[in-house]
């Protein structure tokens, strides 16, 4: 049995990249040779997924926080009060995540959630007790040291450029 190891019929075979080389330089509007290893949101999901595990979960654990409460607390502790479907929006989390996670931070005194209404549908109101924005000032330094540790591996001009690209893309996708 013959393995057949070279391009595929119809395309031309494609250079070996080197490390530094970037196959989103010259991309073409219908992304040919683009591979699903090259794709931004595989990418983004692998960084994700890593920065989780390797930064935001040992600090979150330090304090008795799985990654999806400390989220949710950072979220609250900013905005103070937020509507369930907006805090569901800003968590990037499904939810009925968020809803567990809620409700194990009410049992442990972190937040309080209030319904407010009288339909069936009623909203409920999310904030953060005093007891949760201490934690959360507990945290934040270690949160901040991971992150900028994280951001630190890029020089300046690249950090300025991959900020600016994603706030470009998220403003694009709103």
């Amino acid at each position: 049995m013959t393995r057949n190891t070279g391009p595929a019929t119809g395309q031309q075979a494609q250079p070996p990249r080197t490390a530094d080389d970037s196959p989103w330089t010259d991309l073409d509007e219908a992304g040919s040779g683009l591979t699903v290893d090259n794709f931004l949101t595989t990418m983004l999901s692998q960084l994700i997924t890593r920065l989780r595990s390797t930064v935001t979960q040992p600090y979150a654990e330090q304090f008795g926080l799985t990654v999806p409460e400390w989220r949710i607390l950072a979220l609250l502790a900013h905005a103070r009060t937020l509507p369930f479907s907006e805090l569901v929006v800003q968590s990037t989390s499904d939810k009925a995540l968020v809803s567990r996670t809620l409700r194990l931070l009410e049992e442990r005194g972190l937040v309080h959630l209030e319904t407010e209404g009288n339909t069936p549908r009623k909203k409920l109101i999310c904030s953060v007790t005093d007891a949760g924005i201490a934690l959360h000032d507990e945290v934040m330094p270690l949160a901040r040291r991971g992150q900028a540790e994280v951001i630190r591996q890029l020089a300046p001009e690249e950090r300025r450029a991959v900020y600016l690209g994603l706030r470009k893309l998220l403003k694009g996708q709103g």
